[in-house]
């Protein structure tokens, strides 16, 4: 079942969301090279909580860290750690607040230094998708019709878009009804109605678009070592189109 949200919901969603934003702008300075994932990690942690939240990730089914910074070949899920990070590198930062009872949830690929030209286009792209696919987000179109969007971007770039891990409904709940993955047929799945709150997240692999998962049991990896790049944005739908909540 997917649940509506009111206005006022929405507006509480819409705080917990621009807290995320934020911690983007005052990390993104950070993700130089030499430091580790687990400093950005703590550093996201004391900002979360110094805006009246709390991390929505940490503890959730186990999950031991505030952030997933999830580098170069890791698609989702990579756990903070000691490791430092290097020039060419790209990392993809994930993180979730929880505020006055909602969730927020959002997600972007970050550049280490200088990077490759490959790597430069593949974050493009999978940015790009993912507002090609916010933009199908309008009352009276069809779940699948983000879907659609998606995966055209990114295949007629010659990616290819992650199949095991999907977006999701965000509100009382991290993860709500409908699962939204990046691939799909226009003109299928539920009507969007005012009031829907979905997470929007393009996974993108330079390769295959097959995963696995390494032996902690958390961060997924391109099955062929291909770099892989993430964003997402947590989004409303209106009578006025999509409303993006995790922006400035």
């Amino acid at each position: 079942m997917i649940i509506l949200k009111s206005p006022h919901e929405i507006s509480i969603m819409r705080e917990a969301n621009r807290i995320l934003a934020q911690l983007f702008e005052h990390l993104a300075p950070m993700v130089q090279p030499g430091i580790t994932t687990a400093e950005l990690d703590a550093e996201a942690e004391l900002f979360i909580r110094s805006h009246h939240a709390s991390p929505a990730f940490k503890g959730y089914r186990g999950y031991p860290c505030t952030l997933c910074t999830s580098v170069n070949e890791e698609v989702i899920h990579g756990i903070p750690s000691s490791r430092r990070l290097m020039t060419g590198d790209i990392v993809s930062i994930d993180v979730g607040a929880l505020h006055e009872g909602f969730y927020s949830d959002s997600s972007r690929t970050f550049a280490v230094g200088e990077i490759s030209p490959k790597a430069r286009r593949l974050m493009d792209v999978t940015e790009k998708a993912l507002y090609e696919g916010i933009g199908q987000a309008s009352p009276g179109n069809r779940l699948h019709d983000i879907s659609a969007a998606i995966q055209k971007v990114v295949e007629s770039a010659g990616f290819h878009v992650v199949r095991e891990f999907v977006g999701h409904g965000i509100g009382k709940l991290l993860h709500e009804d409908p699962q939204i993955p990046n691939f799909g047929r226009k003109g299928t799945g539920p009507v969007l109605k005012e009031g829907m709150t979905f997470a929007i997240e393009p996974m993108v692999n330079e390769g295959t678009w097959k995963v696995s998962i390494r032996p902690d049991g958390w961060t997924a990896v391109t099955a062929d070592g291909s770099l892989s790049a993430h964003f997402e944005h947590s989004i409303a739908v209106t009578a006025n189109g999509p409303l993006v909540l995790s922006a400035l």
